[in-house]
C-alpha cells in the first residue's frame, strides 16, 4: 500500500504510538548501559548529555584490560561490607567515572551537562561531577550516600529523581 496525497499513516488506521520525552530516552539508553556492567553486586549505567546529544557512556566495571569482579569475586561481597562504604577496596570504577574518563579521552567538554544515571551517584563520583561542571543529574534508584547529596545541594546542582513512565 503506498501513500497518495494528503494521507497519512494515522489516516490509515493504524495505531500511533506515543512519542517519549526526551527523559524517557536518556534513561532508557541508561538502562542498555548498565547491561555492560561486570559488577557482581549492582549494574549501573550512566550518559552525559549536552544539548540533547550523548557526549559519553560510562558502566561499573574494573579497568581496562583487568580481570573483571566476576572473574576474581567480589572483595567487598566477601568482607559484608554495605553497600555505600568502602569504596576503596572495589576493583571496578562506576560508570559516572567511566563516562567522565571517555569524554576526556576523546577530548570532549562535558561542563554544562547532564548526567543520566541508572543509580544516584555516590560521594566520590559527586565530586568528580562537581569539579566536571555537570548542572543536572536525573537518576532513576537511589543510593544510601547523605554526603553526596549535602555536597550537590551545596554545589548547587539540579538533582532528580526520575520516574520511568508506565507501560500501558
Amino acid at each position: 500500500m503506498s501513500l497518495t496525497g494528503s494521507q497519512n499513516v494515522a489516516d490509515l488506521g493504524e495505531k500511533k504510538q506515543e512519542r517519549i520525552s526526551w527523559d524517557e530516552y536518556f534513561m532508557e539508553i541508561t538502562r542498555v548501559v548498565a547491561k555492560r556492567s561486570t559488577c557482581m553486586r549492582r549494574s549501573v549505567g550512566a550518559i552525559l548529555v549536552k544539548d540533547k546529544r550523548i557526549v559519553a557512556t560510562g558502566y561499573n566495571g574494573s579497568p581496562r584490560g583487568l580481570k573483571h569482579c566476576r572473574e576474581t569475586g567480589c572483595l567487598r561481597a566477601k568482607m559484608n561490607v554495605p553497600s555505600g562504604e568502602r569504596h576503596e577496596i572495589c576493583r571496578g570504577l562506576h560508570g559516572e567515572q567511566n563516562a567522565i574518563i571517555q569524554a576526556a579521552i576523546h577530548g570532549v567538554s562535558i561542563a554544562g551537562s547532564t548526567l543520566y544515571c541508572t543509580t544516584q551517584p555516590c560521594v566520590i563520583c559527586t565530586k568528580m561531577l562537581i569539579n566536571a561542571g555537570i548542572k543536572t543529574i536525573k537518576f532513576e534508584g537511589g543510593y544510601p550516600d547523605e554526603l553526596s547529596l549535602t555536597m550537590l545541594k551545596e554545589a548547587g546542582i539540579e538533582l532528580i529523581q526520575f520516574k520511568p513512565f508506565l507501560d500501558n
